[in-house]
C-alpha cells in the first residue's frame, strides 16, 4: 500500500528507543505522525476484520449495509490517502538524491505489479482453486491506483535546484486537482446516466448498479465470494478510488511546503472540513457508499483522513508526545508484513479443521474463541476481546524485527 507499503531503506526511522526521543523538526522528510497513522489503520483493519464471531460484532466495527458509513468504512480509504502522501515524501527524497523521472516510473510498475501479485495470491490461500479465485482486492485495488497515481505524479511534476543546489520536486497541483475532479464527476454521471441493461440508468443497488454490471461482464465467476454478483473492489469503481490517493497527494504536497507546523495543521483541518461537509451535503443525490466507491464517499473520507492526520501530526511531529505510539510504529513501519501475516494466519486459524470433543470438526479460531473467550463474558465482549487477542497476536512478532530494523518492502 505505498500506503502501508512506503518504507524504504533511505528513509527507515531509528529504533523504538531513538525515535521516540528524537524531535519534530529532526528529519524533515519522514514523518514519524504519518506511520503513525499509517500503524493506527492496519491495527484498526485487523481488529475489524478478525472478530470472534461474526454474529456478536459491535455496530462501529462493521461495515455500513449499503448506503451510509461506520468507522470501519474509514478504514481503506486511509490507505489510499496515506499511500498518496507517502508518494509525494519518497518521490521528492528519490529525486534529491539524483534518481530520474524514468527510474521512478519503473519502480511505480514494479511495485504495483508485485502488490497485486500478493493479493492475488492471498485471494487464493489456502486451495488456490484458479476457476473460481478472486481477481480484485483491497491489494489489487491499492496497486491501480499507486499506479495510475504515481504515473501521474512523475508526468506533472517539475525539478528545480534551489539557491543552496538541492534538488527539489514540485507536483503540478492543479493537474492533480484536476484530474481527481474529472474522476469524480465522470464517475458519478456514468454511475447516474448510462443504462444498464435490464434495470436502466441511475439505479445504485447491489446487483443494478453500472459497475456490478461490467464487473460480471468482465469477471464472471472471479468476483467476491460474499456476494458472486458484484464485487466491492471492482474495476470502474477504482477509478474514483484514484481519486483518493490524488487527494492523499495533494496533503502530502501542502505538508511538504515550506508553511510553519502550525500553519500545516490549519490547512489540514480547514480543508478536511471542507472536503468532509461536502461529502455529507452531497449525500442526498449521490449517497456515501464504500463498496460503490462513490465520489461522495471519496469527499468525505479524504476530508476525515486529513483531519485526523492534522491530529496525529499535531501529536507526534509538533507536540512531540511518542510513548503512545510505539505500537502503532511497529505496525505503520512493517505493514505490508503486517497485512500478509494477519491474512494467513486468520485463513488458516478457520479453513483446517481437527478433531474437536465428541470427534467433531474443529477450527483453531473456534477453539480458542469458545474456550478462552466465549464463557467470560457476553458475546459481543468476547468477540471483541478476541479480536484485540489477534491484533498482539500479530503485534507480536513484529515488535522484534522493528527493534533489530528489519522490515519487509517492495
Amino acid at each position: 500500500m505505498e500506503g502501508p507499503f512506503i518504507a524504504t531503506a533511505e528513509t527507515i526511522a531509528a529504533p523504538v528507543s531513538n525515535l521516540l526521543a528524537a524531535t519534530g523538526a529532526a528529519r524533515a522528510e519522514r514523518m514519524v505522525s504519518l506511520d503513525v497513522f499509517r500503524g493506527i489503520t492496519i491495527a484498526a483493519m485487523i481488529l475489524v476484520n478478525d472478530p470472534g464471531s461474526w454474529s456478536h460484532v459491535y455496530a462501529p466495527l462493521e461495515h455500513a449495509e449499503w448506503n451510509g458509513w461506520t468507522p470501519t468504512d474509514l478504514i481503506f480509504p486511509f490507505f489510499l490517502f496515506i499511500a498518496g502522501v507517502s508518494m509525494t515524501l519518497s518521490f521528492a527524497s528519490r529525486a534529491a538524491r539524483g534518481v530520474t523521472r524514468g527510474s521512478l516510473a519503473i519502480h511505480v510498475a514494479r511495485r504495483s505489479v508485485l502488490i497485486f501479485a500478493i493479493g492475488l495470491f492471498l485471494n487464493g490461500l489456502p486451495f488456490f482453486d484458479l476457476h473460481t479465485i478472486r481477481i480484485m482486492g483491497v491489494l489489487q485495488r491499492i496497486a491501480l491506483c499507486y499506479l495510475a497515481a504515481g504515473l501521474l505524479y512523475l508526468a506533472t511534476c517539475r525539478r528545480s535546484i534551489d539557491a543552496d543546489g538541492k534538488v527539489r520536486m514540485r507536483v503540478n497541483i492543479a493537474a492533480i486537482a484536476g484530474v481527481a475532479l474529472i474522476l469524480l464527476v465522470g464517475y458519478w454521471a456514468l454511475m447516474t446516466f448510462v443504462p444498464v441493461p435490464g434495470y436502466g440508468a441511475g439505479q445504485l443497488g447491489k446487483d443494478e448498479n453500472l459497475a456490478a454490471y461490467i464487473d460480471r461482464g468482465l469477471m464472471g465467476g472471479h468476483l467476491w465470494s460474499e456476494s458472486k454478483t458484484w464485487d466491492p473492489e471492482g474495476l470502474l469503481s477504482t477509478l474514483p478510488a484514484i481519486a483518493t490517493a490524488l487527494i492523499g497527494i495533494l496533503a502530502g504536497e501542502w505538508l511538504r511546503s515550506q508553511c510553519r507546523g502550525a500553519r500545516k495543521i490549519l490547512g489540514l483541518v480547514i480543508a478536511g472540513a471542507v472536503l468532509t461537509l461536502a461529502g455529507q451535503l452531497l449525500h442526498p443525490y449521490f449517497p456515501i457508499n464504500k463498496n460503490l466507491w462513490t465520489s461522495t464517499f471519496v469527499l468525505f473520507t479524504g476530508g476525515f483522513a486529513m483531519l485526523l492526520l492534522a491530529l496525529c501530526y499535531w501529536l507526534v511531529d509538533l507536540r512531540g508526545w511518542r510513548k503512545w505510539a510505539a505500537p502503532f510504529l511497529v505496525f505503520g513501519m512493517n505493514a505490508i508484513l503486517a497485512y500478509a501475516l494477519a491474512a494467513i494466519v486468520s485463513e488458516t486459524s478457520i479453513d483446517f479443521e481437527f478433531a474437536g470433543p465428541g470427534g467433531r470438526g474443529q477450527t483453531l479460531h473456534g477453539w480458542l474463541y469458545n474456550n478462552f473467550f466465549a464463557p467470560y463474558t457476553n458475546p459481543k465482549n468476547a468477540s471483541l476481546g478476541f479480536a484485540v487477542f489477534f491484533v498482539l497476536l500479530i503485534l507480536a512478532p513484529l515488535w522484534p524485527l522493528y527493534r533489530r530494523k528489519i522490515f519487509v518492502r517492495i
